[in-house]
């Protein structure tokens, strides 16, 4: 079975912890006339709370260093900018070169949006250690996620009978129901979080990170952002084009799409991921042991999901696996080509009648550990996405869209389409339909697709870089599996990312790795 602290770190979901910390003044916070001129206090790192994830503080860097984390204070409120605060986490390794070739800091955000970067970053450690030999390495969570004023919803046993839910409604006692809890899950957010919840936006995220470039003393923001955080990096640099420093986006998210669209581009990415996996499955030397053909392996997962769907089958004691958690389960194994043995070894548990490592990889992409606690991911996502997002969808709007969902992903159209109510009475209205990126005068920014991508597909890329204008994005293809690009590790990509990064070598636009 997969490990299930890799399986978390990989698939970017490690990030409800019942946090004091949700209103000004937490943490002896009080309001500041120069938040720019604090020092920060940096110390050896804690194991990670429940609401980033949990587990051990980080292990010791290769040369002996250690992981430092601090608090940076921000307003609560970038509207009254001397007003209350609440406290940003931050995690750091410091450079490993020498003094004199030191650039700055590099500042990562990993995606969710949800993610806690105070958790990932040592996770990944070892892959950025080439960029750690001029930079410091540094990234954070969030406001609202983790230990940055982390949101809440759900208590944990509500968060298990919120995700054993059934998720793809086939009548009109199944939508009711599903209406109800997402409506219930709501309330608690509102409940539990009132005082930030109109203050997690991306937005408010971009200023916090430029407030971060001063604190480190960087004149530039060096950043590296994957998935969600590509959309951050882009409302940044819409913000603070003159302050970009060399950045990459990596695992792009298409800014120009409204919710609904993205839903129905991710059935699509989901479901090419999928058709991916059964193509290399049953083109092996050996027997595929899932399927004969590749539509026949798809064929047998339809067929489970609708059995499990009428019947659950036993998961992890005492939960069973239900239709919506295979489901889930499924689309993290293809976040990454790695998982894909883990989903093959899933499926065949699953046609015997044992859920576990199917529950273990949806459990992964919920936030769950192995002891029951959630991280604070869904409370986090939901009220990030709702806070920037400004269409809100009905169920009948929803059930008329079926069919283009269906036709996009016959295995993942139904259960996209319903997520799209996640946002329907949320208590914080939406910004805008889609993030603004345009940066004239900014630095390039180097865009990187991954033709593979199931959760920001490949046509994003492009769509960024567009967005960006004239001068700015430039793209890079990688012709591969999974979600991103630079931890693939193919050496082409590494190569043109590092040498940006490191050295400001701009690879010509259209570049293409294999």
């Amino acid at each position: 079975m997969p490990n299930p602290s890799r399986v978390r770190a990989a698939a970017l979901t490690v990030a409800v912890l019942v946090s004091s910390c949700l209103v000004a003044g937490c943490g002896g916070d009080s309001p500041q006339a120069d938040l720019s001129a604090q020092e920060l206090r940096w110390e050896d790192c804690p194991a990670p709370s429940p609401a980033e994830g949990g587990g051990s503080a980080p292990s010791p860097l290769p040369d002996g260093g250690t992981w430092q984390c601090a608090t940076m204070r921000a307003p609560l409120d970038w509207a009254k900018p001397k007003g209350d605060t609440i406290g940003i986490a931050l995690i750091r390794a410091r450079a490993s070169g020498e003094a004199s070739r030191r650039i700055g800091s590099l500042v990562f955000n990993f995606g969710g949006p949800g993610g806690s970067g105070v958790a990932t970053l040592p996770a990944f450690g070892e892959d950025y250690a080439t960029l750690r030999t001029r930079y410091d390495l540094v990234s954070f969570d969030p406001r609202g996620v983790g230990r940055s004023a982390g949101v809440r919803c759900e208590n944990d046993q509500q968060l298990d009978a919120y995700f054993q839910q059934d998720m793809t409604p086939d009548d009109a006692a199944e939508r009711t129901a599903y209406v109800d809890n997402v409506q219930a899950f709501n309330g608690a957010c509102e409940k539990n979080s009132k005082t930030m919840l109109p203050h997690v936006r991306t937005t408010d995220a971009a200023r916090d990170m430029d407030l971060m470039r001063q604190v480190l003393g960087d004149d530039k923001l060096h950043y590296f952002g994957i998935s969600y955080g590509t959309e951050l990096g882009g409302v940044y640099a819409h913000l603070f084009p003159q302050r970009v420093g060399r950045a990459v986006f990596d695992a792009v998210v298409d800014p120009t799409q409204t919710p609904e669209q993205g839903s129905l581009g991710q059935a699509r990415g989901f479901q090419l991921a999928l058709d991916n996996f059964a193509e290399d499955c049953t083109s092996k030397v050996e027997d595929c042991p899932v399927g004969d053909t590749a539509q026949d392996v798809k064929d047998k997962i339809a067929r489970l999901l609708k059995d499990l769907d009428r019947k659950p089958i036993p998961g992890i004691f005492p939960r069973e696996l239900t239709q919506s958690a295979a489901t889930n389960g499924i689309a993290q194994a293809l976040y990454s080509k790695d998982f894909w043995e883990y989903l093959t070894e899933g499926l065949e548990q699953a046609y015997d009648g044992d859920g576990r490592t199917l529950m273990l990889l949806s459990d992964s992409m919920n936030g769950r550990s192995e002891n029951g606690e959630y991280s604070n991911i869904a409370a986090a996502n939901v009220s990030i996405n709702c806070a920037d997002d400004k269409p809100r969808y009905s169920p009948d709007f929803v059930q008329g869209k079926l069919p283009e969902f269906r036709a996009a992903s016959p295995l993942f159209g139904d259960f996209l389409a319903w997520s799209m109510l996640s946002c329907t009475d949320w208590a914080v209205p939406g910004a805008a339909d889609h993030p603004d990126v345009s940066a004239p005068g900014s630095a390039p920014i180097l865009v990187v697709g991954n033709t593979g991508d199931p959760a920001t597909p490949y046509e994003g890329a492009r769509k960024m870089v567009d967005a960006l204008g004239k001068g700015v994005g430039v793209e890079l293809t990688y012709r591969g599996q999974g979600h991103g690009a630079y931890d693939s590790k193919n050496k082409c990509v590494q190569r043109a990312v590092d040498g940006y990064l490191l050295d400001g070598r701009v690879p010509p636009a259209g570049t293409v790795c294999s």
